[in-house]
């Protein structure tokens, strides 16, 4: 790949300024310096009469020039070991990119955690924070922080969970339910006269909301995820 850099070195290396070599080589000022800022780069005439003026070969102009011709000084053993070295760096290097996870965005409402608990308050005003992802997360309408084993073993303390603002659906799935002026997250089965929250850890008794209280749902969950610590 052509140099810029070196072709600028080496003609303020031979005391030449660009008027000098422009005129030279027959050209323009403009056209020989765009050439030194990397704008465009001479044809193989220009470079020939580049090396014949500045009285190096042609291949000097080539970033690769100073490897090149420090590998071609080395004895043969020295090539082999030279090689050797090179492969293992361009091997590191290509291991240590396959290791690069990408990670993806998700914006968490920071004041409010749905609780698998007992229940956290709902806060007037809601800020948000960046977590990560290691997988692409979608067709979710607000994402928060589960807090409590309530729900465990499968939502677990810490994590995000992703809902899709909606009204209740069907008896068994897993809500985002708001409830005098607590947020849980809960499998809910409608009733008569209100909700009753089940919790997936035993431990924790079913409760019973009347409708009366004016529950609100939140929304369906529909994933969630650990996020990335580091992120």
């Amino acid at each position: 790949m052509f140099s810029h850099q070196r072709l600028k070195a080496q003609r303020q290396a031979l005391g030449y300024n660009q008027s000098q070599v422009a005129k030279a080589l027959g050209i323009s000022r403009m056209s020989y310096s765009y050439w030194e800022s990397g704008k465009t780069k001479p044809n193989q005439k220009n470079l020939k009469q580049l090396a014949d003026l500045f009285q190096v070969q042609e291949t000097y102009f080539e970033s690769e020039y100073p490897i090149v011709t420090t590998y071609l000084q080395l004895s043969d053993d020295n090539k082999t070991k030279a090689e050797q070295y090179v492969d293992q760096l361009l091997q590191t290097q290509l291991e240590a990119q396959q290791k690069v996870v990408q990670l993806f965005a998700v914006q968490v409402l920071s004041d409010v955690a749905l609780s698998a608990g007992r229940g956290e308050s709902l806060f007037d005003e809601f800020e948000t924070e960046t977590v990560y992802s290691n997988v692409e997360q979608s067709g979710y309408d607000l994402a928060a922080w589960i807090s409590g084993d309530s729900m465990e073993p499968l939502y677990q303390n810490g994590e995000v969970v992703l809902i899709k603002a909606n009204g209740f659906d069907y008896d068994g799935a897993v809500y985002a339910l708001s409830w005098n002026d607590s947020v849980y997250i809960k499998k809910l089965y409608r009733e008569k006269n209100g909700f009753r929250m089940v919790s997936l850890n035993h431990d924790y008794p079913d409760r019973f909301i009347p409708y009366e209280d004016q529950p609100q749902i939140v929304g369906l969950v529909v994933s969630h995820f650990m996020p990335v610590i580091g992120g």
